[in-house]
């Protein structure tokens, strides 16, 4: 996807994003601190003007409105604003925020903050509401960034999503705080997981509260698009029925503005005439790639388009399904006459008692799909200091074995649902299920017992490691 020539009005908090880099080879005498020598320092916008910066790296023209004050912070800000239109109203001692953070290599070791977080006065309100009234129909998309630092008031948020639906605009809001009631409207908002709990009360610790969460969004809100960011899980979506659509960073050293990165790719995606899936998919390769640089950093569209094309050969991502995906997979398999084979299991550090295994469970039928515990299940299975692997980790090791033929993730202690979903011909468990129940026994066609190889396990890894520590 190539952006036509689109224009894009941005309007929220902003602030300047600060970085002092530096070498560390001492803690000082004076207290338990890092000593760091200087080498340099840069700054870029943050914030609202984070969000302008990916906009312009996907080829967007941008008119960004806010307000700031007039102190020497402002100053620095306008000199990074040179050839961005920008709409800027001034309060007195208002101060303008700035984040500075000590890099230490790629490592961030401390933040220092300035800023006011007052909601603007009234008339700064009304005089950005006039500005953007004048321009509303120009702009092919409104994102709203809201960081909680005064700019987004409520009245202001209401404003702009009447003033945009009756000029049939998208707006599209980042929001913040513990009350979303102030987004009502809006084409869509873009909370992370954290801040999605916060504001439902709801624990989103399984699909089904995911969903209640979105359908809330969907009818208390009245958002056309109900998501929620998953963070390195993707996005979830409820659009005819709950998605999730996964993303896969090769790695990760600051996710520092990838929100900023999501909302702007989305907009830019829905203003192109994308279908919202569509435009999440796009979304998550933008954060993909700014998720492997450090600091508010932007993806431009060679570089979405590169980080696509690297995982067509990746194994992990032809393997790796979720729930939706495996479930058309199965059906299709089992219209072609394939024998579907399941097992699972939370594989956290692999050993040849588990490729043993496998290859066994692959040998009963055609395609051998693996549900794959995710962290936090196995936490509550084996305790807190469990997985040794994170679910990414695993699952890469696990689709370089030619046993295995597809990998889904399940968050509940036991796979029922996933095993409903996929309703495979055999399942197969370890010899130590004899004389047990079996989950899922009362779906699949037939139980298979494999004896597991003697003295080979997860746990004797680790006891063997810790003893010799």
């Amino acid at each position: 996807m190539s952006s036509r020539s689109l224009n894009i009005a941005v309007i929220g908090d902003l602030m300047i994003d600060s970085y002092i880099w530096g070498s560390c080879d001492r803690i000082s005498p004076e207290a338990p601190v890092q000593v760091v020598l200087k080498q340099k320092s840069t700054s870029t916008l943050g914030g609202a003007g984070n969000v302008v910066n990916n906009l312009l790296a996907l080829n967007v023209n941008v008119s960004l409105f806010s307000v700031i004050g007039d102190d020497i912070n402002a100053k620095e800000l306008k000199s990074l604003l040179q050839n961005i239109e920008s709409n800027l109203l001034v309060e007195p001692n208002r101060v303008t925020t700035k984040k500075s953070r000590i890099m230490v290599s790629t490592h961030q070791v401390l933040r220092l903050d300035e800023e006011t977080t007052k909601p603007i006065s009234d008339n700064s309100s009304d005089a950005l509401l006039d500005i953007l009234r004048d321009k509303i129909d120009n702009f092919d998309a409104i994102i709203v960034s809201d960081y909680a630092k005064g700019v987004i008031t409520k009245n202001l948020a209401k404003e702009l999503i009447s003033l945009s639906k009756n000029s049939n605009k998208l707006i599209l809001i980042d929001p913040k705080g513990s009350d979303f009631s102030k987004y009502k409207g809006a084409t869509l908002i873009t909370p992370n997981k954290k801040e999605a709990q916060i504001a439902t009360n709801i624990n989103l610790d399984t699909k089904d509260n995911l969903k209640v969460a979105l359908k809330y969004f969907k009818d208390t809100l009245e958002l056309k698009y109900p998501l929620i960011t998953l963070s390195e899980e993707g996005i979830a979506l409820l659009d005819e029925s709950l998605q999730i659509i996964p993303t896969v960073a090769k790695e990760v050293y600051d996710v520092t503005g990838a929100g900023d990165t999501v909302i702007s790719a989305i907009a830019v995606a829905l203003a192109n005439g994308k279908s919202i899936y569509q435009a999440c998919k796009f979304a998550n390769s933008a954060a993909a790639v700014v998720v492997g640089k450090v600091g508010s950093a932007v993806a431009t569209f060679a570089e979405i388009e590169a980080y696509e094309n690297s995982l067509k050969n990746s194994t992990l991502t032809n393997k790796l399904k979720n729930l939706n995906e495996i479930e058309k997979i199965s059906k299709e398999l089992k219209s072609q006459g394939k024998k579907v084979v399941f097992t699972n299991g939370c594989f956290d550090i692999l050993h040849s008692g588990h490729t043993t295994y496998l290859q066994k469970a692959k040998e009963l039928g055609d395609v051998l799909i693996l549900g794959l515990n995710s962290d936090e299940s196995i936490k509550r299975l084996k305790g807190k200091d469990r997985p040794v692997n994170q679910l990414i980790d695993r699952a890469t090791v696990l689709s370089a074995l030619s046993s295995v033929d597809y990998i889904v993730p399940f968050e509940e202690d036991t796979p029922y649902e996933l095993i409903k979903t996929i309703k495979p011909d055999i399942l197969v468990k370890g010899a130590d299920y004899k004389d047990k129940e079996v989950v899922g026994s009362d779906i699949a066609k037939e139980v298979k017992l494999i004896d597991f190889v003697e003295g080979k396990s997860t746990s004797n890894i680790i006891k063997k490691i810790e003893s010799k520590v």
